[in-house]
């Protein structure tokens, strides 16, 4: 019995760990005794998450006589299976599993990175619908990076940007300008906004595009 309780310590101590590692300090991780195939004693781990308990995975201490099949008698061994997109949930604080079933572009371009350590945190979708604005304007022969402009979007736009897509470039045949083409979709959370609310801001990113990176519009 002693050896029993060791071997489920040392499992609970080992998939805590994994959970802290991912997730880091200051989870709160509660056990419930359950019953699976070809393990015993059985577990589920459970973690507090938005004030609601979510099971992550299931675990056990493998029974015996299927340790002993596998050669290994005189070890002990764990199962343990974990839920990816319940780790997901909380690793990217995603509120309803059935997202993960989406085919809604708003939900699935969140997760498009360039670079895999990039930190990405859910933004919730809304009901109402988009007010989408196109800007056009011939590039500066120097010093312009496509970030600048959709910092600068985003900076006077603020929550109200859902997304800034560039959807169409151009050369000049003679002068061989550049000429970029953006969408930007506008979206509120809590209300549908009027394109004349739209154009407003609309108008100030393009007069801080002119005016901050040198680009000459094709408003």
């Amino acid at each position: 019995m002693e050896a029993t309780k060791l071997v489920e310590f040392d499992l609970k101590q080992t998939l805590t760990g994994l959970m802290t590692c991912l997730f880091g300090d200051g989870l709160d991780i509660r056990w419930v005794d359950c019953c699976f195939p070809f393990t015993h004693p059985s577990f589920e781990m459970e973690i507090n998450f938005r004030g609601e308990w979510l099971e992550v995975l299931g675990c056990g201490v493998m029974e015996q006589q299927l340790v002993n099949s596998a050669g290994a008698q005189d070890r002990v061994g764990w199962a343990c299976g974990l839920g990816l997109e319940r780790l997901a949930m909380i690793l990217y604080d995603i509120p309803d599993i059935r997202l993960f079933w989406s085919e809604d572009e708003r939900f699935l371009g969140q997760f498009r990175v360039g670079d895999i350590e990039q930190s990405v945190r859910f933004q919730p979708l809304s009901k109402y619908p988009a007010v989408m604005n196109d800007i056009s304007f011939w590039l500066p022969p120097e010093n312009y990076t496509e970030n600048d402009f959709y910092d600068l979007v985003r900076t006077i736009g603020g929550d109200l940007v859902e997304k800034v897509d560039l959807i169409d470039k151009f050369e000049h045949p003679k002068t061989h300008r550049t000429s970029h083409c953006y969408r930007i979709t506008y979206r509120h959370m809590e209300r549908t906004l009027s394109q004349r609310e739209v154009g407003r801001i609309h108008q100030a990113v393009q007069e801080a595009a002119v005016r901050l990176l040198g680009v000459e519009g094709r408003f």
